[in-house]
């Protein structure tokens, strides 16, 4: 049988699943298909997994023509090189290839700090209750947090997402359930909050504490940010008592904010992997263009502390970035990106970060109030803004050679 005219496999067809267990070391997958290429067998299916030095390696493949004969000289074949090297073997006759994964398929991924059995087995088995088939499952990262990835089938992404929701509150571990395709590695553009997401700090409450209004300012920003004050309202409010502040300040408060832990990282990995990045804020112009600048971002936009003769008037001037703002902010940057909008992630902790959350394809709550991640597609919660990359599939290994490079470049 030449090569350009394969089997046709049919449920009836006879198949065999060869297993190869053991210790892994490099020439194991060429060496089993180099023994099974002796008797012109068509691979249907391959899956292998090396788990700390130990190897799994399924090889789904056409039964031997010859008969009988034929498919017992083969398991006496495998099982000879097989203990040539050390290794188990175990040969399983069937019939037909796997079976066909069901309808609805999603990506599954579970942020744990640690991630402790207890937690594994309460996420497997809310994905069996909703009728979902756990298909495959790999780990993202081991660092800063656990990361694994489930390919799931057997149910569809919305009531999943809800179910898991719920359990992943229950436990305390953090879920992210996207819907499985093209889109899933194709999300081009990620826009993040800044106060307390890109950054650790409240803008408005640097300008505050120069002001000597921070307490009053920051029982406002709070009440704000929990959806108990108009935002508006209460930047209006906040912004007057910076009135006759002089512009000096803010170069001084540029210099006080502080990067999230992984922010840098975050960006950097998004934009070697070709993703465009934005900012939007109900902070300043005058910080965020400064972030804008220095973390190489596409898009930023922000509020503008108006400034008359070197002084802070107490007012801001243009477009109020609110919370139908920021949504409104996302829908332009991805028009300018030439993104569909369910290609996109927002990435907020407070209220006025629900509209963009709930409009992105991906809305993530980042250690954020209550309010938000009960409403947000997916919260994290530990203190790292890159894990976010873990969600969109990005492994680890794929971060350092980002890092790496951007190290050799810069060296």
């Amino acid at each position: 049988m030449s090569a350009s005219q394969p089997r046709q496999t049919t449920d009836a067809a006879p198949t065999l699943l060869v297993k190869i267990f053991g210790k892994d070391r490099p020439g194991i997958t060429a060496g089993l298909f180099d023994t099974l290429a002796a008797y012109s067998l068509d691979v249907i299916d391959i899956e292998q997994v090396v788990t700390r030095g130990r190897i799994v390696l399924c090889a789904l493949v056409t039964a031997p023509e010859a008969g009988g004969g034929a498919e017992g000289e083969l398991r006496a074949t495998v099982h000879s090189w097989a203990d040539s090297l050390k290794l188990q073997a175990e040969i399983i006759s069937g019939t037909g290839d796997n079976r066909p994964r069901g309808s609805g398929r999603s990506h599954v991924t579970v942020l744990g700090h640690p991630l402790s059995a207890e937690s594994t087995a309460a996420i497997a088995a809310r994905i069996t209750s909703t009728g979902g088939n756990i298909d495959r499952i790999f780990r993202l990262a081991k660092y800063p947090v656990t990361a694994v990835e489930f390919a799931v089938s057997g149910t569809e992404t919305e009531p999943l997402r809800t179910a898991l929701a719920t359990e992943a509150a229950e436990i305390g571990v953090d879920v992210a359930v996207v819907s499985a395709g093209l889109h899933h590695r194709a999300q081009r553009l990620v826009v993040m909050d800044v106060d307390s997401t890109l950054i650790q700090d409240e803008v408005i409450e640097l300008f505050a504490a120069h002001a000597g209004c921070e307490e009053q300012v920051a029982e406002v920003t709070a009440r704000a940010m929990a959806g108990e004050l108009d935002f508006e309202q209460s930047l209006h409010a906040r912004v007057a008592l910076l009135a006759g502040l002089d512009a000096s300040v803010v170069d001084k408060v540029r210099a006080e904010v502080r990067l999230t832990p992984g922010a840098r990282t975050l960006i950097r990995t998004l934009k070697r992997l070709g993703y465009q990045v934005g900012v939007v804020s109900g902070g300043f112009t005058q910080v965020t263009d400064g972030l804008k600048d220095q973390l190489g971002l596409d898009f930023a936009s922000a509020n503008t502390l108006e400034i008359v003769d070197g002084k802070l008037t107490g007012r801001v001037v243009g477009e109020i970035v609110d919370r139908a703002g920021k949504a409104r902010l996302l829908r332009r940057f991805a028009a300018e990106a030439g993104v569909p909008l369910s290609q996109t992630v927002a990435i907020g902790d407070g209220a006025n970060d629900l509209d963009m959350l709930n409009a992105a394809g991906l809305g993530v709550a980042f250690n954020a109030k209550p309010v938000v991640r009960r409403a947000a597609h997916t919260a994290v919660n530990v203190p790292f803004l890159d894990t976010v990359l873990y969600l969109l599939g990005i492994t680890r290994e794929e971060v350092e050679e980002v890092e790496a490079t951007e190290s050799a470049e810069s060296g």
